[in-house]
């Protein structure tokens, strides 16, 4: 990291107000932050950062450290940064600064009070040669079911960035909040979707739809307002905090993953902090998974089991691929292999998936991602 950079950063954050930080210092030296490097008159040195949170909404942001600060840090070896928060909530601002930390390889943790920062998050991916892929979870999806198009961020996203987008998985959405014009979208595209029921039945579903995401935009109107009630759009039924937890650390855990964003906070309604820890806990396990990957990622096939089914309904077999660091599965998308989805061809997956392919059973998570190289 040289003065320049530096000084584009500047242009765009302003630093951490201790003052609005509750006890801060009262801060001991096992707790989390006393252990990161927090922008408060300069920019810290990032030359070994490899995670910095960010600010879009300060007021959020700085409840969210009202917490975050007094957890345990029992993470070695990982270098975060707190660099503060945008000077100015608009596109023009956050996206250089997200595309400027994903070009130094540091990964940004983004809190904000409107999901629509997620547009804004994934155009930063604008300027990278392969398109990307996307994982929102969310319990309520906005759709204009006249014009049969998404009414929020997600229009942009489906009809004029289809270029640097490759794919979408949709998790925890209410089957009573989602229109069947959406539902129709997701399929006619060969998106993944897994609505709240059957996470709750089967949670390790979301790790292979969370591994496959180069970006994860994570809503808290997806959680039961039991547990996070300071949410725009509070629902009786959804994640409980712990479950949103496991997703958030199967976010870290993935070795592709580079961006991630927790929306939906209204500080203003969060009268016992309740849901300023749910945040701080979503961060936490997120930073808890990064600091347990296994470095996977299959660029190449090299150190995976491959693993062959023959289809006894036809004459095609499907190759699965195990990893011998983590057992994590991923699946070969069979078709002509452009440079640009090259990266794609690898589908994650789960050993249900090649449990189902032994029983002559194509998993739909193959289908799906044959639809997209079609």
């Amino acid at each position: 990291m040289g003065k320049i950079y530096t000084k584009m950063l500047e242009n765009w954050l302003s630093p951490v107000s201790i003052k609005k930080i509750q006890r801060f210092k009262g801060l001991k030296k096992h707790q989390f932050g006393k252990n990161i490097l927090i922008h408060q008159t300069q920019i810290p040195d990032l030359s070994k950062i490899q995670i910095a949170l960010i600010g879009i909404d300060e007021k959020e942001a700085n409840h969210t450290r009202s917490v975050l600060y007094h957890y345990t840090f029992p993470f070695r070896n990982i270098q975060i940064a707190d660099l503060g928060n945008i000077r100015k909530n608009e596109a023009s601002f956050l996206i250089p600064l997200i595309k400027e930390l994903l070009d130094s390889r540091i990964i940004p943790i983004l809190i904000a009070k409107d999901s629509a920062n997620i547009l804004p998050q994934f155009l930063a991916y604008k300027f990278r040669e392969n398109p990307v892929n996307i994982t929102i979870v969310a319990g309520q999806i906005l759709f204009n079911s006249v014009r049969k198009k998404t009414s929020n961020y997600l229009a942009r996203l489906l009809e004029n960035e289809k270029k640097h987008l490759f794919h979408m998985s949709f998790l925890g959405g209410q089957a009573h909040f989602i229109p069947a014009p959406f539902l129709e979208l997701v399929n006619d595209q060969g998106f993944d979707y897994a609505r709240l029921g059957v996470l709750k039945s089967n949670p390790e579903l979301a790790e292979p739809l969370v591994r496959d995401a180069d970006m994860l935009g994570f809503d808290l109107n997806v959680l039961k307002s039991a547990d996070a009630p300071a949410t725009g759009l509070p629902s009786p039924s959804g994640l409980t905090s712990e479950e949103a937890c496991r997703i958030s650390r199967y976010a870290g855990l993935s070795d592709k993953l580079s961006s991630i964003g927790f929306y939906g906070f209204h500080a203003e309604l969060d009268t016992r902090q309740q849901t300023a820890h749910v945040m701080a806990q979503l961060i936490w396990y997120f930073i808890d998974g990064f600091a347990n990957r296994k470095n996977d990622f299959p660029a190449s096939t090299d150190g995976l089991v491959e693993y062959i089914v023959g289809l006894k309904t036809s004459s095609h077999e499907i190759r699965f691929w195990k990893s011998e660091k983590s057992g994590r599965w991923w699946m070969q998308v069979p078709g002509k292999k452009k440079k640009k989805y090259q990266r794609h061809h690898l589908v994650p997956c789960s050993y249900e998936d090649y449990q189902l392919a032994c029983q002559d059973d194509i998993p739909e998570r193959l289908l799906n991602a044959l639809k997209r190289f079609l």
